[in-house]
């Protein structure tokens, strides 16, 4: 593998593996916990994919965050079924309920208005001139509190998008403290 020396500390995650261009071969050689999806390349995370994923994680985490939903890497349902309901998931766009074979989940949008308007109005609320990077780990963690049982019971990881005002205040107060 060729890594950088200005990537090093990365490092710890190069693989000496043979090279693929295939999502599919590298899921099967590197057994990710996880699969992000940005590419904006609807049907990335194949049938084939996803069930390796299912073979290798007990909760295979599926991030289809492309926008508009037409680009997602595959869609709720899809991941859900393919996984035999295991998948976590989460979208870029709003999925419709999934509700199959006694499985009920509703999928949550892993979306960047829930920190970024927040970090904003909490950086001009404390009168910041700069925002250091461990502030959007602390938008992240604060954001991550309001995540309920009710929400983790219907496989959301995100809480409603629907109640973002509030989100967003809690999530500055934590900025600005």
């Amino acid at each position: 593998a060729v890594v950088s020396t200005q990537s090093t500390g990365k490092i710890h995650f190069a693989k000496d593996m043979a090279g693929t261009k295939s999502l599919e071969e590298v899921v099967k050689m590197i057994k990710p916990t996880a699969l992000i999806g940005a590419s904006a390349t609807p049907s990335t995370f194949t049938k084939p994919i996803i069930e390796e994923m299912t073979r290798n994680n007990e909760r295979p985490i599926i991030f289809a965050l492309s926008n508009p939903t037409s680009k997602s890497e595959c869609t709720a349902d899809e991941a859900y079924t393919w996984s035999n309901n295991k998948a976590v998931f989460a979208s870029g766009s709003p999925f419709p309920r999934y509700d199959k074979n006694g499985a009920v989940f509703e999928p949550g949008q892993g979306n960047n208005a829930y920190i970024f308007p927040a970090v904003a109005l909490g950086v001009m609320c404390c009168g910041s001139i700069r925002i250091p990077d461990d502030l959007f780990l602390t938008a992240a963690e604060a954001l991550s509190e309001l995540v309920s049982e009710k929400d983790l019971a219907v496989g959301r990881v995100y809480p409603r998008l629907s109640d973002i005002k509030e989100i967003s205040v809690h999530v500055s107060v934590a900025v600005i403290k």
